[in-house]
């Protein structure tokens, strides 16, 4: 089985210890809130001329955050290996589990929860307008699963980084097909709020399709001429400085965004982080428990919980400001999902860390990859 290098992880990622921008990712989302925040309130005309900017009228997709959500992703698809996923069919346990949670669980029990924290739990404190999109907000970002973050909580775990790969790239495709039609289901029926069709498949369309092709052609293209090695080994690390720009940009442009919401909405925030929360630890609990149940090993069951409890936030984000606008509570909803991310899956690290002598021992072919 490859190295975590060559399956195009970065090497910071997958060696012995994480980078500068992953070991204190908690602080650079708390100081591009602070900043972001800042300029929403300092230069609102600003904020409000970019936040105007969209691509084609009545698309509702911001070309900003569009442009900064390419950056970030495009490098992200063009480490995914397509061809890595042939060998899944030796190991299909951990795969299966992981598409089960992500795809059948997550994104109900999230409406649910949902459901029950704002039409009823927390139905004193904001209206049902607010509930209906808080409740749209969350679904959205339970259905866009796992982002490229996972790969450093793989790391964070000693997890497989190509079984990893495989099953980002899997669920990758399988979103493809899913996103759409799930979302508009659970929006329109726990929510009851309209899902413009149009909009949400130019979403997918911007933010998935055009990326992934663009990514998957030029891995192609790039590797025929020039080699895997240099590819994986050369190239790809040097976008990771480009990858984390854009990563801050548009966490502080989001904020900005949504400066009047944070700052009006407050203790809003802290009540749409409850149902998230809640949702993370309840999906990582139940695909841990699921992979314990199958004998999976730890190195393919830890990244599988973390990728069952982690959210896309980029296209969340970008889909819930598309379909409702970046002032809607629904894209505050998903903006809350970014700032609990990052905290509960370290927490969800430290877990599957202190409880590896639940699973078998890794098998020699991982041993051999990874060591």
């Amino acid at each position: 089985m490859a190295s975590a290098e060559t399956i195009g992880v970065p090497a910071k990622t997958a060696g012995s210890g994480l980078g500068f921008f992953e070991r204190y990712l908690s602080v650079w989302v708390a100081l591009c809130m602070g900043v972001g925040i800042l300029l929403g309130k300092l230069v609102p005309d600003l904020i409000q001329g970019l936040r105007g900017l969209e691509f084609g009228k009545g698309s509702q997709i911001n070309v900003p955050i569009a442009v900064l959500i390419w950056l970030m992703i495009t490098p992200m698809m063009m480490k995914v290996d397509f061809s890595s996923v042939r060998n899944v069919g030796r190991r299909p346990a951990g795969l299966l589990v992981t598409l089960l949670v992500n795809w059948v669980v997550k994104p109900f029990s999230m409406a649910l929860l949902a459901y029950g924290f704002f039409r009823f739990l927390f139905a004193s404190f904001i209206s049902p307008a607010e509930a209906d999109q808080y409740i749209a907000g969350c679904i959205i970002l339970a259905a866009a699963p796992c982002t490229a973050m996972v790969f450093v909580w793989s790391h964070l775990t000693k997890g497989d980084a190509a079984y990893t790969l495989v099953q980002v790239s899997v669920n990758d495709l399988v979103m493809l097909v899913l996103f759409v039609p799930i979302v508009q289901f659970l929006v329109s029926g726990a929510a009851s709020l309209a899902v413009p069709f149009q909009v949400l498949l130019y979403s997918v369309l911007v933010f998935i399709v055009m990326p992934l092709a663009v990514g998957t052609l030029l891995r192609w293209l790039l590797v025929d001429r020039h080699g895997k090695a240099w590819f994986e080994n050369t190239l790809l690390p040097k976008f990771s400085s480009v990858t984390i720009a854009a990563l801050l940009a548009t966490l502080v442009l989001i904020f900005a965004f949504q400066a009047d919401n944070i700052t009006g909405r407050f203790f809003h925030v802290a009540l749409i982080a409850v149902p998230i929360t809640l949702q993370v630890y309840f999906n990582a609990s139940l695909t841990y428990g699921l992979m314990k149940f199958f004998k999976v090993e730890h190195a393919v069951a830890a990244p599988g919980a973390l990728i069952g409890a982690s959210n896309f936030f980029e296209l969340a984000v970008a889909t819930a400001i598309a379909l409702y606008g970046p002032e809607s509570g629904a894209a505050l909803a998903t903006v809350v999902g970014v700032l609990v991310e990052v905290p509960v899956m370290l927490s969800v690290c430290s877990a599957c860390n202190r409880t590896r002598h639940w699973f078998p021992a890794q098998s020699a072919e991982h041993a051999t990859a990874t060591g």
